[in-house]
């Protein structure tokens, strides 16, 4: 006698009933993050190339022009009227280099500021140290602001960003499989919500702590590094809880893609946005990876110079993810009920 679960027809019914297609299609789902994941990490760090680095020049016009015309534009120069000027205009953040042309000599001068990414900093002075010698000058580079002891490769507040983004989503998403991705009632949704704002509060303080505290990577700011985290995790949190309710279990994939595919190559984190190829470079200040990292270095080394943009950004990103979880929740909600009362009447 033969088994009915032998044969071809048997090991398929098996095949089917052990690997449901929406199992397939969650697998094929993972699969496509792997090699978006290949594709956005090589794609953007495989050849760092600067690209339209503000540099502040004192000198002569025609200097600024023939800096402006190198090839591939690596560098965006302006004008600045004396020393001071372009000195103040780094720390402002107004510029991230300034080149001092020694008129009465030939030693140049290139003001640079590690703390706010090493690698540009390198990228900027390996153009003007072509420059000089290609005019038989010589360059002197004159760190204005060094990483701290603590950071020395600047990379601080970049880790930092991503350990507080993976904890809101993570909380976010452990919510949703605790409890389901999509609250049953809008009352639910608001509490889940809720729950939230103490978590991202206590994530922001405990990584604050870690990081100036206990490691002293980053210190003298410790209330600046508690709110911007907990904003970061926030952030994180309520939109995470947007696309699970838009989209369910697949929306944690969602989040992935934009927090850890696509938001952390483009942070600015070991190349800054200067030296990524164009897609990256485009997207990194309006993703909270890239405005977190830009905010926390701000705030550490440039006293809050320029840190205006990266919190209005992350404010957004939460406010943003906010309200369409509230408003997708009640707009569910709503069908639901009207589907439900349309079959127990019908």
């Amino acid at each position: 006698m033969t088994s009915e679960h032998s044969g071809p027809r048997g090991l398929a019914g098996d095949l089917r009933d052990a690997i449901a297609p929406r199992t397939v299609l969650l697998v094929l789902g993972v699969l496509l993050l792997q090699l978006g994941f290949i594709l956005s990490y090589v794609g953007a760090f495989h050849s760092p190339t600067p690209h339209r680095i503000a540099v502040a020049v004192v000198g002569p016009q025609e200097t600024v022009d023939r800096i402006n015309a190198i090839d591939g534009t690596p560098i965006e120069a302006s004008p600045s009227p004396d020393p001071a000027d372009a000195r103040q205009r780094v720390l402002d953040r107004d510029v991230e280099a300034a080149y001092l042309i020694d008129t009465a000599g030939t030693t140049d001068t290139l003001l640079v500021a590690t703390a706010a990414g090493p690698a540009l900093a390198t990228a900027v002075e390996q153009v003007f140290t072509q420059l000089d010698a290609a005019q038989n000058r010589t360059l002197t580079v004159t760190d204005l602001v060094p990483p701290q002891p603590g950071d020395a490769r600047g990379l601080t507040a970049f880790y930092a960003v991503v350990g507080w983004l993976v904890g809101g989503y993570l909380a976010a998403a452990a919510l949703g499989i605790a409890k389901g991705a999509r609250p049953a009632t809008l009352r639910r949704t608001a509490i889940r919500l809720a729950a939230m704002v103490p978590y991202a509060i206590v994530s922001g303080l405990g990584g604050a702590l870690v990081v100036d505290q206990v490691l002293g990577a980053l210190t003298g700011h410790f209330l600046s590094l508690w709110w911007i985290g907990a904003a970061l995790t926030f952030a994180a949190a309520t939109v995470t809880m947007a696309f699970q309710v838009l989209f369910g279990v697949i929306g944690v994939g969602i989040t992935v893609l934009i927090f850890v595919i696509l938001g952390n190559p483009s942070a600015g984190g070991a190349y800054q946005t200067e030296l990524l190829p164009p897609f990256w470079r485009a997207i990194g200040d309006w993703l909270p990876n890239g405005a977190g990292t830009e905010a926390i270095r701000d705030e550490v080394y440039f006293a809050g110079n320029a840190t205006g943009g990266p919190i209005v950004v992350l404010v957004v990103w939460g406010v943003a993810g906010l309200v369409v979880t509230l408003l997708a929740s009640a707009f569910r909600i709503r069908r639901e009920n009207a589907a439900n009362s349309i079959t127990l009447t019908g």
